[in-house]
């Protein structure tokens, strides 16, 4: 419905709400629509996109969701004699190709990339019958979770038409939980201030050189008026704009007028120190040993070896641990013999030597046989190598053989 201005005699338009059609509520941007400004202290808008810009966050982003894409995943199944690899269709679609469109890797890195950048990652469960038929992942920000009559179910609405799935058709992989259970922390908007000073410090290096490395300055004289200050701020900076494409070292000045400079150059303003420390900040906030945002300025050959096992113990461990758990809830609630595991045996081989040694405790002690030890090193099987062995030597103190026995051969 319209009315008219008396004043502009053109139509005004009358709403019963104050929602703009075109900006929904939930826009990520619509603190800027209502005019309160930026949402970060530096006054810089921080999204994902924006947040990816600054080198740490995208090292951290495609380190964390590709080292859980690379992982191996393999399904077993439990039976008598223990579980045992199986390479049915459950395998097929979660470790080979989850879609006729979609790899396991590419599908597992996607959900990851959500998940460590707006704070979770979603995927569907297509289902004919008790067949798994696909693994579809979707669009985070067209999901909305909510609780109807007691049981969590999913509303998703990517266009016009809205779908309700339940909690068992979803595999919800969420960063952090908050306490209604159903919204989600994002490490990139809970964390947006110290983002946001990454961004402001990047832009500040960048137009610092741009400007020739020439920090802010002011022009002090005899200007008459307003207009003359104007036109001298204005061809001092364009002076010093062509002076950097001509690459000349020197400006000039009219006779009587000084330059002095305001602000803080990148040296004063701590530019270098404060970009190391905002790697530290990013790692924390990814529980990263900061070794692999290739911050190697403490770094020693010990150190980065035990940070490296820091990484697989307490920060992989537990993302392996919520997708292993989650997979195995959703996807196989009609098969409780089926279970799916991430193998992070990778991640702790080890130099050659070091698998050597271990390989050789494990077959001493009969706990691995050398078989068993192949496969790890992808090795053919050998005759007699599925028995588990032990040293002869290992005898109880007093019975060991003596030299000059006579039973010795």
């Amino acid at each position: 419905m319209a009315f008219w201005n008396r004043r502009s005699k053109q139509p005004v338009e009358a709403r019963s709400s104050i929602e703009d059609p075109k900006v929904a509520i939930s826009n990520a941007r619509i603190i800027e629509f209502f005019g309160f400004g930026a949402d970060t202290a530096a006054g810089i808008h921080v999204d994902n996109e924006a947040a990816l810009s600054v080198p740490a966050i995208w090292a951290a982003v495609n380190f964390l969701s590709g080292t859980m894409a690379g992982l191996p995943l393999h399904v077993y199944r439990r039976g008598e004699d223990g579980a045992e690899l199986v390479t049915d269709e459950w395998a097929n679609v979660l470790q080979k190709s989850v879609s006729d469109e979609m790899s396991s890797f590419a599908w597992r890195k996607y959900t990851y990339e959500r998940v460590f950048t707006g704070g979770r990652g979603y995927t569907l469960i297509e289902r004919n019958g008790p067949i798994l038929r696909g693994l579809v992942p979707l669009i985070p920000k067209h999901v909305t979770p909510e609780f109807r009559n007691g049981r969590r179910v999913y509303r998703y609405k990517p266009n016009n038409t809205e779908t309700v799935y339940q909690a068992r058709d979803i595999i919800d992989i969420p960063f952090m939980l908050k306490e209604d259970q159903l919204a989600h922390y994002g490490p990139i908007q809970q964390n947006r201030d110290t983002v946001a000073l990454g961004i402001a410090a990047t832009n500040y290096g960048s137009r610092f050189f741009q400007n020739g490395g020439v920090p802010p300055f002011v022009v002090t004289g005899g200007f008459q008026t307003g207009a003359a200050l104007d036109r001298a701020s204005k061809d001092l900076e364009e002076a010093v704009k062509r002076a950097t494409r001509e690459r000349r070292q020197a400006l000039t000045l009219p006779s009587g007028h000084e330059i002095k400079g305001i602000g803080s150059d990148p040296e004063k303003a701590q530019l270098v120190e404060l970009k190391k420390f905002l790697i530290e900040e990013y790692a924390r906030i990814y529980s990263l040993p900061p070794v692999f945002l290739q911050d190697l300025s403490r770094a020693t050959f010990s150190n980065t070896e035990q940070q490296d096992l820091h990484l697989v113990k307490h920060t992989i461990r537990r993302w392996v641990e919520q997708f292993e758990q989650e997979v195995n809830l959703k996807l196989f609630r009609g098969e409780p013999d089926y279970f799916a595991k991430l193998e992070l045996d990778g991640l702790l081989r080890g130099d050659f030597k070091t698998r050597m040694e271990g390989y050789a405790l494990g077959i001493q002690n009969s706990i691995t046989t050398p078989n068993e030890a192949r496969k790890l090193e992808n090795r053919p099987a050998k005759a007699g190598g599925d028995d588990l062995m032990i040293q002869g030597a290992t005898v109880p103190l007093g019975r060991q053989p003596m030299q000059g026995d006579s039973n010795d051969v």
